[in-house]
């Protein structure tokens, strides 16, 4: 079994998700008592949060370089990054390390053309939906992607921060995302990409009409089919 390096912390609450579902994979593959070869590099999320909000990328982007080298020399025979807003430095970590770097993208985009979805809404942070770091991957992959209107993607943004990186779950705010997820079915999404690792601990398949791709999910049986690759 190779060992999956993880560089979590933005949020710890979607980070520990990682945990959960990776193990829990590798359990259902191996047997009962088996689990998954891991290293975490949890990162102190304040300073990231306070540079992506001042537009200072490349700060955070040394930030998470670090944490990449770290599981390298500890033994990491590949990078997962635990979020899909620090995707936009994707290609400042993969070029820092000598391991592959599993893009969260690439499950995500595979199972909507898989599922025949080849118009997605996503939602996300506002750097995710109005920058074109992960938009531009999907489309590579033959996908349409719509986002939501601005005054939907402010409220969207607004839970995320405010409400769901700091694990509170309310059933007002899971009723605003139903409504912009209503408004995009409206415009033709036949899927919904919840392009935030943390919009899982929200909703749930039950609460959406249209199917729901997680990338948290996808993106840990993608370093599991790694992990476990003969």
């Amino acid at each position: 079994m190779r060992t999956i390096g993880l560089i979590g912390g933005m949020s710890w609450e979607s980070s520990a998700e990682y945990y959960r579902l990776i193990n829990q994979q590798v359990r259902d593959r191996l047997g009962p008592l088996r689990s998954a070869k891991l290293l975490m590099y949890s990162v102190d999320f304040g300073p990231v949060e306070q540079a992506q909000h001042a537009g200072r990328w490349d700060d955070a982007a040394l930030i998470l370089v670090d944490a990449a080298r770290r599981l390298e020399a500890g033994g990491a025979d590949c990078v997962v990054l635990c979020t899909n807003t620090m995707h936009k430095v994707a290609g400042q970590i993969q070029a820092a390390i000598s391991i592959p770097f599993l893009h969260i993208a690439d499950p995500a985009g595979q199972a909507a053309v898989e599922a025949g979805a080849l118009k997605v809404g996503l939602l996300g942070t506002a750097f995710t939906m109005e920058q074109d770091f992960l938009k531009e991957r999907l489309m590579s992959m033959g996908l349409t992607v719509l986002v939501p209107e601005a005054e939907e993607r402010q409220a969207v943004h607004r839970i995320i921060y405010d409400e769901l990186c700091v694990g509170v779950i309310s059933e007002d705010s899971r009723r605003i995302y139903q409504q912009v997820i209503e408004s995009l079915s409206q415009r033709g999404a036949q899927a919904i990409i919840l392009g935030c690792t943390e919009i899982s601990l929200l909703l749930k398949p039950e609460h959406s009409a249209l199917p729901l791709l997680d990338t948290t999910e996808l993106h840990a049986q993608a370093a599991v089919a790694f992990a476990l690759a003969q």
